[in-house]
């Protein structure tokens, strides 16, 4: 009986290697992507095919699972897209801002003239990832201003993988710094959920920020999925940190695997508001833009058809009859807005210096040769959203609020500095733009959807200095890129069935500049502002300028639109839909068509009131919750996903044990770009709100605390109703006894920032107020804060 167990196990063992096999040999890398395209991801595992025994005497030599490899050849892949950027901006393309870096790289590699973007960041961020439309890819617009329709949520779905999950499943490493506006603002807090995060969407490593915009001095910062903080060091710039790790990340790929093929994706935030860069640098720009934006556009004209960059032909297109003229302004005018044309110009010469170490660091490699980049300067136009006069707060302009030059003009020499969220004239940002009309969110027109892109691929194609003028778009970029490494489009990826991809690769276009036409049709809409182009005809309907933050109701089906001839008009300068009724109307039926099967309607041309998740519906993790307890320090809780304190009354009381004269942070919400703060200084209990860097209010207890142990508490009784923005009165209270009042007059009503957080015992951000420095932490012991809404 005791030897029946060792012969069951010796006939198991016979039966088993007598098992037919597939024939693969246990040494070769696991298949990769079929060229059918019927590929499903992940591959499946490997398993040991050989005979196992009693031992490992009488067993086959063990084999280890081989890991997935790239297709050999395949390259390795530098995607830079820079921020808010316009078609003459940089004088790559012929504009006044100094661009060194991409000047080089524009003589190594090729120009694309008619490269076109979505007209907003985060929809064209997600077209580049998905190779999809940017509808279809969830992302009708900003995560923050998302409704809810399948074509405007905010969430890339799981049937429209990125390139780089595609990628990192066929053997490629993948990172991502800079900019990550992709993820849904309520998600962002530190518990997640994290599939939407670069890590769940394909990205390996993942060094930036988390949010449309930042200060460039003080922003908040993530790796992976931990929240770093706030940097706090003399001569900090957000631009040169992000270079520094991406070149780091290269060294390190270099030295530990420099046989795997790498995708990289660098997406700072410049040139996005706030423009904010070292003052010796913005000195190099003084008195150079005194010209204003007018004389700017004629001379970066006549520079862009010097470097045949647009065609000969080319028509100037005229100033928008709602921005004044440059010289109808009078001196205060001109001065601020030709310091903040200053200083958006030196922030785009750092922002070009710092990616230019990038390049320097890919071309030092020794795989340079077979690195394919994909520079894409711009996600959309130059952006208007500063408002006539500019803005010492974009977050003013998100809440429907234009700042005035009386207001400004005493803080010029702030301008620049980490204290603003600094933006300039819309008239600057049509004139980056030139020779085309309009600007960022307008999706209409070439000024806020076409972009500059360069590409190079040595050891492809050795052609450099030339221009392409075939029609591409963003959506074409990841198809690209699977084309150059010779991976095919999978139908399935992590369980999920892919919707294809809508775009289609360009290779064909770097070694030809007669290739065919990859794309004949391409539908755009943002914010209600429609564009179709089709076989070199372009219909526009333009509803909404961007400086309209608040938008009257309008009837799309009335709205006007226009028709170009692209073919012939590169700038759309002509419009032709008096003379061609018939071509026009098969235009607006196409787009209709279009817009349809793309998932971009129902159109949404509300403004500023998408913010509020209040009035839009949008998921919050503080939910219906009107009472919040916090226990010591907890920083970095996305406003999003915080107790909503605007538009109505609320209190907050913390049990606290002091020292005399104690200092620091006891609650805030929002910085200098619209917020509250509650805080000791000097003992004495303050309370702070920021109105959109407009107006400030302090209201500031009589007595200091003396050390020990008391409740504090600071309440607000909001007296606007159910109107937004209103004032109201705070009251100060120590250990149940009113110790101050005063009155706010005007409240923050939409938004308090785009990138600020809510901390607990510390500032991770900018002050809300002058009267403190942040990160101000809380000298003592917080012992319980309580946050209560009056809804």
């Amino acid at each position: 009986m005791a030897h029946k167990p060792l012969a069951f196990i010796a006939v198991l063992t016979c039966l088993l290697s007598a098992q037919p096999t597939t024939g693969l040999a246990q040494s070769e890398p696991v298949p990769l992507a079929a060229r059918d395209g019927q590929v499903v991801l992940p591959y499946a595992e490997q398993k040991f095919r050989g005979a196992v025994g009693t031992t490992f005497k009488d067993s086959d030599p063990a084999v280890f699972p081989v890991p997935v490899a790239a297709p050999k050849g395949a390259p390795n892949v530098l995607v830079i897209l820079l921020d808010d950027v316009g078609f003459g901006q940089f004088s790559v393309s012929g504009g006044g801002v100094p661009s060194p870096s991409l000047d080089a790289l524009a003589q190594q590699g090729l120009f694309y003239n008619r490269f076109h973007t979505t007209a907003l960041c985060s929809p064209t961020r997600a077209a580049l990832l998905t190779g999809r439309n940017h509808n279809v890819s969830g992302t009708g617009v900003i995560t923050e201003v998302a409704t809810g329709y399948d074509g405007y949520t905010g969430i890339i779905p799981k049937d429209t993988a990125t390139v780089a999950e595609i990628l990192r499943q066929n053997g490629y490493i993948t990172s991502w710094f800079g900019k990550n506006h992709n993820t849904p603002i309520y998600e962002t807090s530190a518990v997640g959920p994290f599939d939407h995060w670069p890590g769940g969407l394909g990205f390996d490593y993942f060094y930036g920020f988390m949010a449309g915009d930042t200060n460039q001095v003080r922003p908040y910062l993530f790796e992976n999925q931990t929240p770093l903080g706030t940097p706090d060091k003399p001569g900090y710039y957000l631009s040169v940190d992000l270079a520094d790790h991406a070149i780091k990340w290269l060294q390190n790929i270099e030295a530990i695997q420099p046989a795997k093929p790498w995708f990289l994706y660098f997406a700072p935030a410049a040139t996005h508001a706030p423009h904010q860069v070292p003052k010796e640098l913005i000195a190099q720009f003084a008195g150079k833009f005194d010209m204003g934006w007018d004389e700017y556009r004629k001379q970066t004209f006549e520079r862009q058809k010097k470097l045949g960059i647009i065609p000969q032909d080319t028509i100037l297109t005229p100033r928008p009859a709602s921005l004044p003229a440059w010289d109808s302004l009078d001196a205060n005018k001109k001065k601020l807005f030709s310091r903040m044309m200053e200083v958006f110009a030196a922030y785009g010469k750092q922002v070009d210096d710092e990616v230019g170490r990038i390049l320097d660091s890919v071309a030092s490699m020794p795989d340079a040769e077979n690195t394919l980049i994909l520079y894409i300067v711009g996600d959309n136009g130059g952006s208007a959203e500063g408002g006539f006069d500019g803005t010492l707060n974009e977050n003013a302009f998100f809440n429907a609020y234009l700042m005035t030059t009386d207001q400004m003009l005493g803080r010029i020499d702030e301008i620049g500095t980490e204290l603003h969220f600094n933006h300039f004239p819309a008239g600057w940002a049509w004139a980056m733009n030139t020779p085309f009309q309009w600007t960022k969110q307008v999706a209409s027109h070439l000024g806020g959807v076409r972009n500059v892109m360069l590409a190079k691929w040595p050891a492809r194609y050795k052609n450099g200095g030339e221009v392409r003028s075939q029609f591409t778009h963003v959506i074409d970029i990841a198809p690209t890129i699977l084309d150059a490494a010779g991976i095919a489009e999978p139908r399935s990826v992590n369980g999920t069935a892919q919707t294809p991809m809508q775009g289609k690769s360009f290779l064909s276009t770097l070694s030809d500049a007669k290739a065919k036409e990859i794309r004949t049709s391409q539908y755009f809409e943002m914010f209600a502002n429609r564009g179709m182009y089709k076989d070199g005809w372009w219909a526009a309907s333009l509803s909404f300028a961007p400086w309209d933050a608040v938008r009257g109701d309008f009837d799309p089906f009335k709205a006007k639109w226009e028709l170009y001839n692209l073919d012939k008009d590169f700038s759309q300068g002509k419009d032709l839909a008096a003379e061609n009724p018939g071509k026009l109307a098969e235009m607006t039926a196409l787009w209709w068509a279009q817009a349809s099967a793309n998932k971009a309607l129902p159109l949404d041309w509300r403004g500023t009131e998408r913010f509020s998740a209040e009035l839009t519906g949008k998921p919050n993790l503080a939910g219906d919750r009107t009472s919040f307890t916090y226990y010591g320090i907890l920083a970095g809780l996305p406003e999003s996903s915080a107790p909503d304190i605007k538009n109505k009354s609320f209190s907050i009381a913390a049990k606290v044990q002091v020292k005399d004269k104690a200092n620091g942070m006891i609650f805030t919400q929002g910085g200098n770009t619209g917020g509250w703060a509650f805080y000791l200084k000097d003992g004495k209990v303050v309370a702070a709100h920021n109105y959109i860097d407009v107006e400030h209010y302090l209201v500031t207890s009589s007595m200091p605390l003396a050390a020990g142990e008391h409740t504090v508490r600071m309440d607000f009784a909001y007296e606007g109703g159910k109107e937004a923005g209103k004032g109201g009165t705070v009251t100060l209270s120590v250990d149940g006894k009113t110790a101050g009042s005063g009155r706010v007059e005007k409240t923050t009503p939409y938004k308090f920032s785009l990138s600020e957080n809510q901390d607990i015992g510390t500032d991770t951000g900018t002050p809300v107020t002058y009267d403190y420095r942040a990160p101000f932490t809380f000298e003592g012991t917080l012992k319980e804060v309580i946050v209560d809404l009056k809804k």
